[in-house]
This record gives C-alpha cells, sequence and structure tokens, in this order.
C-alpha cells in the first residue's frame, strides 16, 4: 500500500467517503468535492479495470471508454503491481451481481 497517500486528512475523506448511504448520497458529495472532469476521469479508470479483466484490448478499451493508452497501460499496472483495490472492489461487486 502506498504509505505517500497516509495521512489524517486522507483518513478524514475516507471516513466521509465510508459514511455514505446510498448512490444518490454518493452523488452530492462527490459533485461538491470533484470536477466534473475528475469525476470522470475516476470514473474512467475504474472502467478501465474491469475491461481489462475481461481481457479486453487495449484498442478495445481506448475506442469505448475514450482513455488514452497511457491511462490504460497505468490502470493495467496497478492492476499487476498495485495494492489489489481494483481487484478487491471488482470482485465485490462480481459478488453482488453488479
Amino acid at each position: 500500500m502506498n504509505q505517500k497517500i497516509h495521512s489524517k486528512a486522507v483518513d478524514r475523506l475516507f471516513d466521509a467517503v465510508m459514511s455514505l448511504k446510498n448512490r444518490e448520497e454518493c452523488y452530492a458529495f462527490f459533485d461538491d468535492i470533484c470536477t466534473v472532469n475528475e469525476l470522470l476521469s475516476l470514473s474512467q479508470r475504474f472502467e478501465v479495470a474491469g475491461m481489462l479483466r475481461e481481457k479486453k484490448t487495449y484498442s478495445e478499451i481506448a475506442e469505448q471508454t475514450g482513455a488514452s493508452t497511457a491511462t490504460i497501460s497505468r490502470v493495467n499496472r496497478c492492476l499487476n503491481y498495485g495494492s489489489d483495490g481494483y481487484h478487491m472492489v471488482l470482485n465485490r461487486l462480481e459478488e453482488n451481481g453488479k
């Protein structure tokens, strides 16, 4: 896990995210805390991670998501050598049929 991001401020942010109760609360919070482009970038990376796990090619992913090959490569690196955060969340979504 990346120790560079550990701080009381990040802990408080994560506590805030974990306090959200439903999708509408998420929309309200993230609308306030992120710019539209930041939120779209985060959601794009998450989509890329799911598609990489489905063994889609970079060209398929780029075409369907609009992500650059640099973004796809970065997400792929995280999937292969990261903290397993993508895998953890994607597995949970699959278990819940989402």
